[in-house]
Formats: C-alpha cells, sequence, structure tokens
C-alpha cells in the first residue's frame, strides 16, 4: 500500500524563491548556478530597447545569462541588419553586456557566427585544409609531366607535398626532387603506381554565418592559421573592455579538414619518421594491415596533437589576454577527448535527441523525436576532463531537438537535463533562444534546430518552475568537487589503432562504432549500475598524476581518487604504462583487466614491444592464473576480470542505494557531501538505505521545492521515498542543519471535495481568447471541439471551489491527473506553486482553509495547436535566409496536418489528506 500511495509524494514542484528557512542551507546562489541560454541573434538584426526588453524577460523567468551566437537573418529586415563585428555590432554587444550587468547576468559570446570559426577575412592560405592522396598508374616508359596539378579541379589553392613511385613488389621510388617543378617530366622505367601528396583546401564556408561573417573556415590544425585568426580579434578588441565572461566554440564541425601545410613537419618532430616515406600504407594501399594500422594511429595522434596545441590552447589564451575564460565542445573532434575538453577553461558537451525515460505518464511520441539516443557515457568525456583539472564548471548545449518543434513540455526538459546532472554537468546552457524585436508577430524570429526558449512560447510564464529547479541543483553541482573514487583509463590507441581511412572524428552520433563495442564502455557501464563513481583518464593525465596517503591527485584542486582500473585494452603505451608502475611504486593501486598484449604506432615499435614485456615483467604475474594481485612498492596492482571484488578487497564500495533504482552523484564540500538522487524508473522508491558517507545527521533539500527538512536516521539507515520523476538531495553532515522532520506519507486519504462545476476562462494567448465555458465534468479544453479552443495556445483557468474541514496535524496533497502542459495553482487568492512536471502533485497544507475554499488552476499547453492554424491557413511565418525552417527530419516543416494536442486539464483532480 505504501509503494502505491507515495506516487502522490510531496510538496510544490517548481516554486520560484527559496523560503526563507532554506536560504541558510542552499547555497547562495550565483549567476552561473541559473541556467542560461543559447541567444540567436538572426541577422545581428538587434536594437537598444529590444535588447534591455529581452534581457528583463530573461532574468524574470530565472535565467542567469546569455550565450550570443548571430546567424542568418529573417527575411524583409535586411536594412536592420547589422554587421558581425562592425562598430555598431560592438555597440549593441555593450548594450547587452551593461543591461546584463545591472540584471545580475552574465554574457558569453561565440568568437564568430554560425559555425566553425571562419570568416570573409580567412584567405585561401588560412583556410580550413585537407589532403589529397591522388593516384596514377603508369605503364613502362610512360611519362610523368610537370608541374603536377590535383585531381580535385575546383582546388584552387593546392601543393604537392610528396611523390613516390611504386614497383609492383612494393619497392619505392623517392620522386620528392620534383615537388617544386614548373616543368620537365619523369619516364617510368617499370610499371608503377605513383602517389602523390597534395595538400589543398576543403572550400567549407561557415554554417549559419551572420551577415559580416560569411565566409571560409578558418584551418583549426595550422598554428600560424589560428594565430592569425584570434590577432583578427585581438586587433578589433584592442583597447575595449569587453564585458565577456567567456568566448564559445562549437563542437567541431569542420568537415574534412584532415591537415595542415605544416604537418608533415609537425609528424616528423612529433613521432620521429617522415610520413611521406610511408604514402602507400598510408594511403592504404599497402599489404601489410598491421603497418597500415600503426602508421595510421600515428597520424591521428599528430592530428589531436594539433589540434590541442595548435588551436585550443591558444584559442585559451587568447580569451584569457581579453580578460574572459574559453569554452569549448570537444566532441566531434579527430584526437583523445579528455585532453581536448581539458585544453579550454570550461569544457562543453551536448544533448541531442530524445531519451526514453520509464516515467508513468510521460509523453514521447515516435513521430516527434529524432532516431538517436543520447549516451549519458558520453557525456563523461567533458565532465571528466573538469573534475581532472580541477575546474568548477562543465557546460552543455542542452536540449537541441529535444522533440519536434512547438511539442517540448517542461516536463519532457526536466530528465533530460537531470541525466546532465548526473554525469557531473553543472551548468547548463538551453538551445536556446532567438532573439525577437517586439514589431514582429506571432511566432516571432525562431531558429530551425531549438526548442524554442522565446517569449512567445505559451509555457514561458511556467518556465520558472524548470528554471528554479535547475538553479537549485546546480547550486549544489557547482559547490566543491565531485566526489568520484575510481579513475578508468580510456584506451585511445584502441579507438585510433585500424586501417579505415586515417581521419578518424569521435562524434557524439557515432558512438556505436567507436565507444559502444569497448571493453572501456562495457565496465563503465558496469560500474555505474553496481553504484560506483568514477572519472575517465587519459595517458597526459595519468603522467601527471601523483600520489598523496595512496590516494590518486591529478591536480591541486580536484579531489583524490581512491585507485585507477584500466580495463582490457590492446595497445598501450610504454610510457603509460611506467607511469602507472610508478604510481603503485608510490602507494597506489591500480587495477588492470587484462595486461596490455602490444604498443601502439609504428615508430621503433619492435624494441617499445621488448621494453613493455620487460615493464610487465617486473610484475612476476603468473600467466594461468586468472585473478591475482603483487604489492608493488608501497601499493598494489591487481589484474582481474572481476573489478568489484577488487574495489572491496581495497575497501571501496559501492553505493547500495543503486539497487533501490535511484541514479546518484554526489559533491564534497569539506567534511559534508551532497548526493543528487533521482528516481527515472516507473516505481516509486520507498526504502531504507544506509549511505557510504556515514554523517551523525542527513537533510533532505529538495529541489522541485526549494523545502529543507532532517531526515531521522535508525541504525545508520535513511528512508528514501522517491515517487517516479523526483528528485531529491541529501545532505550528509555531522552538524544538524535543520529542526523540522520530513513528513514521510504512510496513508493517503482521499477528501471528496471536488463536486462543484469548473469555470473555464482564458487569460493570455492567440490567435483570440476563447470564450469562456463552464463545465460540469473537467476535461482538456480541445476535448470540447470548439473551433477557437482547438487553435489556441496560451493559458487556460479552470476555477472552482471546495468545502473542507481542515483536520489538525494534517497535511493536503493535490493530485492534478492528466494536464496539457503545466499549470500554476492558487488556493484562495494565494500562489501554491506551479505544477510543471511528473508527478503532477503539488502540498497544499498551507493555503487550504476551513470551510469553502477557491481553487484555480492556470494552465499553460503548447504551441502546437496555434502553429498547425498557422499553416493550415497558409500563413508564411517561415521566412529565413539560409535553411530556413525544417522539421525535426530536416525537411520543410508543416505542421498544418498535425493532430490536435491534447490541452488543459483532465483531471481527475483528487485531494488527499496524509
Amino acid at each position: 500500500m505504501r509503494n502505491k500511495n507515495i506516487l502522490a509524494l510531496i510538496c510544490a514542484l517548481g516554486l520560484t524563491t527559496f523560503t526563507s528557512s532554506a536560504q541558510n542551507l542552499w547555497p547562495e546562489v550565483t549567476k552561473e548556478m541559473k541556467p542560461w541560454t543559447r541567444w540567436w541573434w538572426m541577422g545581428s538584426a538587434v536594437d537598444k530597447q529590444n535588447l534591455e526588453r529581452e534581457l528583463q524577460l530573461m532574468n524574470q523567468a530565472g535565467f542567469g545569462g546569455v550565450e550570443i551566437t548571430p546567424i542568418y537573418g529573417a527575411k524583409g529586415f535586411e536594412k536592420r541588419y547589422i554587421n558581425f563585428l562592425s562598430d555598431k555590432w560592438l555597440d549593441m554587444l555593450k548594450v547587452t553586456t551593461d543591461q546584463s550587468a545591472k540584471l545580475g547576468m552574465g554574457v558569453d559570446m561565440n568568437l564568430g557566427t554560425g559555425w566553425p570559426f571562419g570568416g570573409s577575412f580567412v584567405t585561401n592560405e588560412y583556410a580550413a585544409t585537407k589532403f589529397f592522396l591522388d593516384e596514377i598508374d603508369l605503364q613502362k616508359g610512360a611519362k610523368l609531366t610537370f608541374p603536377l596539378k590535383v585531381s580535385d579541379k575546383k582546388q584552387t589553392y593546392s601543393q604537392l607535398q610528396a611523390l613516390r613511385a611504386f614497383k609492383g613488389n612494393g619497392a619505392e621510388i623517392n620522386l620528392d626532387q620534383y615537388l617544386t617543378s614548373t616543368s620537365g617530366e619523369w619516364i617510368a622505367s617499370d610499371n608503377v603506381k605513383v602517389i602523390a601528396l597534395f595538400t589543398g583546401r576543403t572550400r567549407q564556408q561557415v554554417k549559419r554565418a551572420a551577415p559580416g561573417g560569411e565566409g571560409m573556415t578558418v584551418d583549426h590544425l595550422g598554428k600560424a592559421s589560428a594565430k592569425f585568426y584570434f590577432d583578427h580579434f585581438a586587433h578589433i578588441f584592442n583597447g575595449k573592455n569587453l564585458n565577456v565572461r567567456s568566448f564559445f566554440n562549437d563542437s567541431y564541425e569542420v568537415y574534412g579538414a584532415n591537415w595542415t601545410d605544416s604537418f608533415l613537419a609537425e609528424f616528423e618532430r612529433i613521432k620521429g619518421y617522415k610520413l611521406q616515406d610511408h604514402l602507400l600504407d598510408f594511403s592504404g594501399k599497402g599489404t601489410d594491415l598491421d603497418r597500415q594500422a600503426r602508421i595510421k594511429t600515428d597520424y591521428r595522434e599528430v592530428i589531436s596533437y594539433c589540434l590541442q596545441n595548435n588551436f585550443l590552447v591558444p584559442f585559451t589564451k587568447f580569451t584569457n589576454d581579453h580578460n574572459a575564460l574559453s569554452r569549448n565542445q570537444a566532441h566531434g573532434s579527430p584526437g583523445n577527448l579528455i585532453d581536448l575538453y581539458a585544453s579550454t577553461d570550461i569544457a562543453e558537451c551536448e544533448t541531442f535527441g530524445s531519451s526514453f525515460f520509464n516515467i508513468p505518464g510521460l509523453r514521447r511520441d515516435k513521430e516527434d523525436v529524432r532516431n538517436v539516443d543520447p549516451d549519458p557515457m558520453m557525456f563523461k568525456f567533458a565532465t571528466s576532463a573538469t573534475h581532472l583539472s580541477g575546474k568548477k564548471y562543465t557546460t552543455s548545449e542542452t536540449f537541441t531537438w529535444l522533440t519536434e518543434h512547438f511539442k517540448t513540455a517542461l516536463s519532457q526538459a526536466k530528465p533530460e537535463v537531470e541525466q546532465l546532472f548526473l554525469a557531473g554537468v553543472n551548468h547548463v546552457f538551453y538551445h536556446g533562444t532567438t532573439y525577437t524585436p517586439n514589431d514582429v508577430s506571432f511566432p516571432g524570429w525562431l531558429f530551425y534546430a531549438s526548442t524554442n526558449f522565446v517569449t512567445n512560447n505559451s509555457f514561458w510564464d511556467h518556465l520558472p518552475g524548470l528554471n528554479s529547479y535547475v538553479t537549485r541543483v546546480q547550486s549544489v553541482m557547482q559547490s566543491g568537487v565531485a566526489d568520484n573514487e575510481i579513475l578508468v583509463y580510456w584506451p585511445v590507441y584502441d579507438v585510433w589503432q585500424d586501417t579505415t581511412s586515417a581521419f578518424k572524428t569521435l562524434s557524439v552520433h557515432h558512438v556505436d562504432e567507436w565507444l559502444h563495442p569497448s571493453s572501456f564502455y562495457k565496465q563503465s557501464v558496469r560500474l555505474q549500475r553496481q553504484g560506483y563513481s568514477f572519472d575517465f583518464i587519459s595517458d597526459a593525465f595519468i603522467a601527471k598524476t601523483k600520489v598523496q596517503n595512496k590516494q590518486l591527485v591529478t591536480s591541486e584542486k580536484a579531489n583524490p581518487y581512491k585507485v585507477i582500473y584500466v580495463p582490457s585494452t590492446k595497445y598501450f603505451s610504454v610510457q603509460t604504462f611506467k607511469n602507472l608502475l610508478r604510481l603503485a611504486s608510490d602507494g597506489a593501486t591500480v587495477i588492470f583487466e587484462s595486461l596490455p598484449k602490444d604498443v601502439e604506432g609504428y615508430h621503433n615499435y619492435e624494441a617499445r614491444r621488448k621494453q613493455l614485456a620487460d615493464q610487465v615483467a617486473l610484475l612476476k604475474l603468473k600467466s594461468d592464473v586468472a585473478h591475482q594481485y603483487t604489492k608493488y612498492g608501497k601499493g598494489k596492482i591487481y589484474v582481474t576480470t572481476d573489478v568489484q571484488t577488487a574495489l572491496e578487497t581495497e575497501q571501496i564500495f559501492s553505493e547500495r542505494l543503486v539497487r533501490t533504482g535511484i541514479n546518484f552523484t554526489r559533491r564534497v564540500v569539506g567534511n559534508e557531501v551532497y548526493y543528487y538522487l533521482v528516481n527515472h524508473n516507473k516505481r516509486n522508491v520507498d526504502q531504507k538505505v544506509a549511505l557510504n558517507n556515514v554523517r551523525k545527521y542527513y537533510s533532505l533539500l529538495d529541489p522541485q521545492t526549494g523545502k529543507i527538512y532532517n531526515l531521522p536516521q535508525q541504525e545508520g539507515h535513511i528512508r528514501l521515498q522517491i515517487p517516479s520523476g523526483y528528485a531529491w538531495i541529501v545532505l550528509a553532515s555531522d552538524e544538524k542543519k535543520v529542526e523540522k522532520d520530513y513528513n514521510y506519507i504512510e496513508i493517503l486519504e482521499e477528501v471528496n471535495s471536488f463536486s462543484q462545476p469548473w469555470k473555464l476562462t482564458f487569460i493570455k494567448g492567440g490567435p483570440q481568447l476563447p470564450k469562456a465555458e463552464t463545465l460540469s465534468k473537467l476535461s482538456y479544453w480541445t476535448a470540447l471541439n470548439k473551433a477557437d479552443m482547438n487553435k489556441f495556445s496560451g493559458i487556460g483557468v479552470y476555477e472552482t471551489s471546495i468545502d473542507l474541514t481542515k483536520k489538525e496535524g494534517k497535511s493536503y496533497l493535490l493530485k492534478l491527473g492528466a494536464v496539457g502542459e503545466s499549470a500554476r495553482v492558487i488556493i484562495n487568492g494565494k500562489d501554491a506553486g506551479i505544477v510543471w512536471s511528473h508527478p503532477y502533485h503539488i502540498e497544499v497544507s498551507d493555503f487550504l482553509q476551513s470551510g469553502k475554499n477557491t481553487v484555480r488552476i492556470e494552465v499553460a499547453n503548447l504551441m502546437a495547436n496555434r502553429m498547425r492554424d498557422l499553416d493550415a491557413r497558409k500563413v508564411n511565418w517561415k521566412n529565413y535566409h539560409e535553411i530556413n525552417f525544417v522539421n525535426i527530419n530536416y525537411k520543410p516543416f508543416d505542421a498544418s496536418q498535425w493532430k490536435i494536442m491534447d490541452s488543459g486539464l483532465n483531471g481527475p483532480i483528487q485531494l488527499f489528506s496524509f
């Protein structure tokens, strides 16, 4: 009976302010703790009055800041366009930063328009670069005439960088003496295959560019090109106090950019041999597949180095020189994601599409979601980089294509953002908000891939519910440091070492190819399900890690880790293995699923293979024993497929609370520990648990309401009572924080109160306000099947009254039943709060009185029905340059054939006492 009744549990969802008693326990809110939003400036057609107006509205809705990204404009408004970085544009930036400062908000800025970095000032010399491997088959006696031209006829800027001829037996003829020849010929003495390595340009233009930002994409891999790009902005910004908190770089979508003009020199310097001496293998035409894979591994490692050291590190220096931070999305990059994320001040991941959550009643219509399944494990590459570096923030581009346009409810956003928090993200950016002047009619200006957190959205008045929740969670997630016990080594060389095409990007959309098949991924998932907390670590971070008191310290500001775990991997760096032995010798515990089998890469690999074998031999382990460990110096090394037993042997225990189905993450502040607990399962949780962090007192901070309570404990156990779709924050402390105990629900008794008719009126929205109705039976307003209601988007008000004999010592819970899609509850003229997510329940004890009570429920639906009407009447609201406006499958958008979405309040509404 208890589990059934707990569905009704808990308090008002989404109150927009903290209660005075809670202010002493919740961290003091900063602007970074509030959600921020990507603010698209269409055509940069902005003006002072509308900038200040929109910032004021966003501040009132609970946003803490904006990220300015200029993009293409709306047709018909060309005279309002402002060229990117012009004096007028910079004036508008100052208007934005000045108004934001007055409101206590922050401003980030894309260091470009659209994406990726580039612009009209980028010349061919500095444009995104690619290589061409042209093949020419010559018969004996045939001529090769110079100068050679690249096969791609569209190339206007190319250079021959290597030239080799290969006989049938693989013997190579070096023809590099002809690289700069402008005339002459070479005659083949045998039948040969000639391979010519050219460098050329991708010719990619900036996507979704704003006026003044059009042009070629810059070469992200070259030191000279990156310097050229940043110097351009440094010249424009010179002497200006921009008051921009950070500059932003979007996900790596520099399509086909796999080279830089200086790459061969970089490669030889880093790897110790010439790539051009191995063109047959590099081109995939050699017969030795192992050598091919090794050479391509070296190429990929050097590409990663170039992106990190030639672009991201200088990007961070540029931003810091301008009193700002660097913020970067590394996913999609051709490199070691952990190191790339860590190369800027703020690592940013991304959600794309929607996840399935088994929360009863949570809407997920298959025709309204993309055929993708976001993997939260992918987020941990960014959060791990933050935690290893001891930095404060991990951001996220959040809700990109969450559902089809105009069909995303706040309730659908909640579990999606909770997945980010559980992975360690603590500073979310919504995707997003489009600037719209006040004189542009509904629906205003809109971005094609957005969830549309815009002021014209009918859920805008209820958005403070979601934003307050995000703020409360982030206030905790930004406090202290992450509390993860384990470092899990990411074997990037296993990803790199293959014979596929040389260039390899690690994108969010292809994790089933490069991530899911690995033992690393499978063991990480297993550890998480068992209740362990961990971060990923790279070779570079292992090299920097030290041991203090037998714990692993990755940086001065990072929380120490208890153990490092190496999942089964084939290719391994000798230096990394030596570093692991060093850590063990200094007192650390290292656990291998299995010992590495081979070294990575090509240079001197036979000698390095012997070195690795010699290092492994130092452990003196038996080859025929499955589970074993050895003392090594002051520490231990395990080799076992049973990592949990090894961890428990080391007194590292999983959190048993996961057995209830609850997901969690932890933050440490001094000697206190915050647990963020989320129930994404279909069952409600009502169970006693013992937390690993044993303290004298436990407090509940309810992030949905802001209320706080003491959680009584019995013999080290506390009772969790968390309904499906709900979240708790539990603070473990040796100091008692609050006197009032949490009021657990034991039995719910229904109060038969709602027998009077309901008055339905409409107070805000369009295209016009429908006429009022009196309902003998509660229903969605769309169920009345009236034309004006079927096309209405906005707020409808349901009002009735109830008679109640309020009992002393009883609490009262109002269940709203089916809501389309969010509601504000007002009882006896007092605002009880916003109910915006599952479960649609609200604790209303403080608002009820004995006798007659008026109940007013203001329900906001979504924009869908109104957009359906616009398209059915062929109103031309989709009128943009560039991509214009598309649906979730990137087809022309048309809502005219949509089914009418249920809107309003369907109930049943029930009042319970407990």
